[in-house]
């Protein structure tokens, strides 16, 4: 497996801002060692976090922005080689929490990542990864026109698209890029229904000790799906660099996707313990995902109460 080290990081990160300005959104570098972290223990105990809200209007035009046209144009216009030995197509009982977020990224591109449904207080919440609502250490990069799509397959959207009202970051990823996760708060559809009402809540779990068999889902732009069906992972996680990590190839617009602990194919039911956050190269091998601690936490619990 390709070695990590602080020149690979600098590499990898630098290659990555070109393919996210391309269209793609996983960022394809891998995380900072725990070493390399600064000003992030300084900050630990205050655990702030950072809020983006988005006007009615911007909610319309957003829904409005992505079309049936749009969204098949989107996946035709990024092509990241073939889908990896790893992630297989998944093929247990529909997952309607799971689903494609899209977006206008902070340089103008369409893209997207994927996002999960999650129990709230709200029931309107949804879990990603933070870069897919900003860039890291640049606070004026952010996304716009977010729009989640629950259950998305082959062009097929059973449950509607519900429009990003409110994305919620930790403070740490718009300062340091570190804590790559993020919750959402979703708009009613157009019935007027909240999201958990229509496609459930998958559970949610904090400081969930490492080493336990997941399944890591997303909707890659590798072909032949180019995001348009669901991808899957299954891996044992282990400890590295102060996040998790297990054998997976997935790659750009599984971000956000996520790994899912106790989970069954034959029921879709299972616990929410991470998200798809980086890669270990251009060619991966490994995907990393927070440890969802107290920073996470506080993400969650900004958007569940929005």
């Amino acid at each position: 497996m390709p070695e990590t080290s602080p020149s690979l990081i600098r590499r990898l990160r630098g290659r990555a801002t070109g393919l996210v300005v391309a269209g793609t959104a996983l960022a394809l570098a891998a995380p900072l060692p725990a070493t390399a972290v600064t000003g992030q223990a300084r900050a630990a105990a205050a655990e702030p976090v950072s809020v983006m809200s988005y006007t009615a209007k911007e909610r319309r035009e957003a829904l409005a922005y992505w079309t049936t046209a749009r969204i098949k144009a989107v996946g035709k216009s990024v092509d990241l080689g073939p889908t990896g030995p790893k992630a297989k197509p998944y093929k247990g009982t529909a997952l309607k929490t799971v689903g494609r977020l899209f977006f206008v990224n902070a340089s103008g591109a369409d893209t997207w990542c994927t996002a999960t449904a999650v129990k709230s207080a709200n029931r309107s919440a949804v879990m990603t990864a933070a870069h897919c609502v900003r860039r890291g250490s640049s606070p004026g990069n952010t996304n716009t026109t977010m729009v989640f799509v629950p259950g998305y397959d082959k062009g097929e959207k059973p449950y509607g698209a519900f429009a990003v009202t409110t994305a919620v970051t930790p403070r740490a990823w718009v300062n340091d890029s570190t804590d790559d996760i993020a919750a959402l708060t979703v708009d009613t559809d157009k019935k007027g229904r909240k999201l958990t009402d229509v496609v459930g809540g998958r559970p949610i779990a904090f400081d969930r000790a490492v080493g336990g068999t997941v399944s890591a889902l997303g909707y890659s732009a590798t072909r032949p799906q180019r995001g348009e069906e669901l991808l899957r992972c299954v891996g044992k996680t282990k400890k590295e660099h102060g996040t998790q990590v297990i054998p997976c190839d997935l790659t750009g617009g599984a971000s956000g996707g996520p790994w899912l602990a106790d989970f069954d194919a034959t029921t879709g039911k299972g616990v929410l313990v991470s998200v798809n956050a980086t890669l270990d190269s251009l060619t991966p091998t490994k995907m990393y995902g927070e440890v969802m601690r107290a920073r996470a936490k506080a993400a969650y619990d900004r958007a569940q109460r929005a």
